[in-house]
């Protein structure tokens, strides 16, 4: 048995993630695998080992108020009826959605491994450097990386996402709104147009747009490798992570440094390190969280050691038989070696509601202590811890063990980070260069006095 500790909310880019792609109207890259033949045995099997596993090992006992035992009962006579591996994952999906809690899903076996079909796992995923959000009811451009194809092609923030390849947005959209799903519109779209217009390196997507004046735009794009370092963990799908630095002056002039990265994976603690060490002597600094899903738990604790001078908690993690106390690390030594002191000026975070997992626990438990200011829009509250197991058919189980409640008694989980200055960007504003969540940010540390 396989089990790997991770907080982060990669399963929707496998399990949550295909699922929701089909039910879009939109498709996965097929596989040329032939498929097995089920297995009904190994398929009941692997039903009453996830509905065991959950029942084991759920932190709240009272199963976010659903009847466990009553479940198994009304579900497991539809897995024994099952005749395929779709319809068994179906059961089981149905299952796990009855907790209404984040970090419970299915990764099937095929997308366990690697994200790409086994046939091809040579291919690395590319992109085309750009980003996006919803915002009214526009999938809008919000950054472009330079030198990437979305800039070479002239693709500027604040244009209109129309279409990827035949695949249009608008009813995308509506059809994710009828499902009635818990994670917010935005993230849920987000994500789907993440996956589409991504894809093996060299392959080619067609995107539809509006630019600035409403005229459309037809852009094929030549999908890049990406520019970071892919990440295994376990049975879960590869994280590509990715870490940015720049430098801002504040509206008074004062220079502040602003550090972004898309994962809380290993790979890039030490150019966290080295980011906040270089930023050191700066009037403030600001962590980006935009579209940082979450990761490795442990991490939040050596970030937040950088701000802070003692081992204040965070807040606590609770099993069903434990807590663990979030203590942050105070960082006293460089990557130098050198002897410092943690940074003690103002520090902005920034979030929006692809701000998940880890980055909610550092967000939401640094704001609780009442070391930062938060900025943005609500995160997704999805912040249960969680580990995967493989079940007898060869899927896994992505299942959380624990919850988490801040320092103040907060439970982010359904709730998500709520910012202390709400800021929401505007298609004007995109299409003007402004980034008014960074600008606030960096309004509010020209105001700040220490202690």
């Amino acid at each position: 048995m396989v089990r790997e500790s991770i907080m982060a909310r990669r399963l929707r880019a496998a399990a949550l993630g295909a699922s929701l792609v089909l039910a879009a109207g939109c498709s996965t890259r097929p596989s040329v695998t032939p498929t097995p033949a089920y297995d009904s045995v190994v398929g009941l099997a692997s039903f009453d080992r996830a509905w065991q596993l959950v029942y084991e090992t759920h932190f709240d006992t009272t199963f976010n108020g659903v009847n466990w035992l009553a479940l198994r009962d009304e579900l497991r006579p539809q897995a024994v009826r099952a005749t395929s591996t779709a319809a068994l994952r179906r059961v089981i999906d149905d299952m796990l959605g009855r907790l209404q809690q984040s970090h419970f899903s299915l990764i099937p076996e095929e997308f366990a491994d690697t994200l790409v079909p086994a046939d091809n796992a040579d291919v690395i995923t590319g992109d085309v450097g750009l980003d996006l959000r919803l915002l009214g009811e526009e999938l809008v451009v919000t950054t472009i990386e330079p030198k990437s194809p979305a800039d070479s092609s002239g693709i500027r923030p604040g244009w209109v996402l129309v279409a990827v390849n035949d695949d249009s947005v608008a009813p995308i959209l509506t059809r994710i709104r009828a499902q009635d799903l818990r994670y917010a519109d935005g993230f849920l779209l987000w994500s789907l147009a993440e996956r589409r217009i991504g894809g093996a390196v060299g392959t080619s997507v067609t995107l539809t747009l509006q630019n600035g004046d409403r005229a459309v735009e037809v852009r094929t794009l030549v999908r890049r490798e990406v520019p970071s370092e892919p990440v295994k963990f376990g049975n879960l799908p590869t994280f590509f992570a990715r870490f940015a630095r720049s430098e801002h002056q504040t509206p008074q002039d004062r220079r502040v440094g602003h550090i972004w990265f898309n994962f809380w994976m290993p790979p890039l603690i030490r150019q966290v390190d080295e980011a906040v060490d270089a930023f050191r002597a700066y009037d403030g600094m600001i962590v980006d969280l935009r579209g940082n899903r979450g990761g490795v738990g442990g991490m939040v604790l050596g970030v937040a050691g950088h701000f802070l001078t003692e081992r204040i908690s965070l807040g606590d993690f609770r099993t069903r038989r434990s807590t663990l106390h979030m203590r942050a690390n105070p960082r006293l030594v460089s990557p130098r070696s050198e002897r410092v002191e943690p940074f003690a000026g103002p520090v902005a975070i920034l979030i929006d509601e692809t701000s998940g997992s880890a980055s909610e626990v550092f967000a939401g438990g640094m704001q609780a202590i009442g070391r930062v200011r938060v900025f943005g829009s609500t995160s997704l509250g999805g912040v249960l811890p969680a580990v995967t197991d493989r079940l007898p058919n060869g899927d896994v189980l992505y299942h959380a063990i624990a919850d988490f409640v801040t320092a103040d008694g907060i439970v982010l989980e359904g709730r998500g980070v709520i910012p202390d200055e709400p800021v929401r960007p505007t298609r004007a504003d995109l299409l003007a260069g402004h980034d008014p969540v960074l600008d606030a940010a960096l309004a509010w540390i020209d105001t700040y006095e220490a202690k």
